[in-house]
């Protein structure tokens, strides 16, 4: 099956954790994946991230699945992942993501900063995609005991302010990445296994 695409921008490197954590959910369940970044608007901002390749359309549009993360910037996306996300339209004209399973994922500086206005705001392009997006169920035990991130929209993070010392993943926030990862990469099976018209 075409390989699960993990999509995110990332500038102080907490949004890059929680990716390569759902990455592990997903290599979990023997699904092959692959780890995208979208580039910044400002080019000598890109010398202060790891090398991590920048995605493409096609990477995009043969993908079996999509994780798709941003940090929280005033309760939305950032600004580099809204601007590829308007560079998808070729794809959308000819419904390459439709029926595709995604989900979404966030990092924000403090608890209140704007996790889940950011996650549903990375839902509406998927959806206009026509994408499936799938969040996390409550049978999640973090879900109900986190102190740090952690959402029923997707998974979450919270870094704090303290960008010379981030904040690692928090053992729940680790869970809930793995378990996200997981759950897309079912949905991936099952759905790749149908038929064309059968979707």
């Amino acid at each position: 099956m075409s390989p699960v695409l993990v999509l995110y921008y990332s500038r102080n490197g907490s949004t890059k954790r929680l990716a390569d954590a759902i990455a592990q959910g997903v290599s979990a369940l023997d699904v092959p994946v692959i780890v995208r970044t979208v580039p910044s608007l400002n080019p000598s901002e890109d010398d202060d991230r790891s090398p991590v390749a920048t995605v493409t359309l096609q990477e995009l549009e043969q993908c079996s699945a999509l994780a798709l993360g941003s940090p929280t910037r005033f309760g939305n996306m950032a600004a580099p992942m809204k601007h590829f996300l308007d560079s998808t339209s070729s794809l959308w004209l000819k419904g390459a993501l439709i029926d595709k399973p995604a989900c979404v994922f966030t990092s924000s500086s403090s608890m209140h900063g704007g996790q889940e206005s950011t996650l549903l705001s990375m839902m509406l392009p998927l959806i206009h995609h026509g994408m499936v997006v799938c969040g996390l169920p409550y049978s999640e035990p973090e879900l109900h005991s986190t102190t740090t991130g952690g959402s029923p929209y997707g998974v979450s993070h919270v870094a704090h302010h303290d960008f010379a010392n981030p904040q690692q993943l928090s053992d729940d926030e680790k869970a809930l990445c793995m378990a996200q990862g997981k759950r897309l990469a079912r949905f991936a099976k099952v759905l790749s296994q149908q038929a064309p018209s059968e979707k």
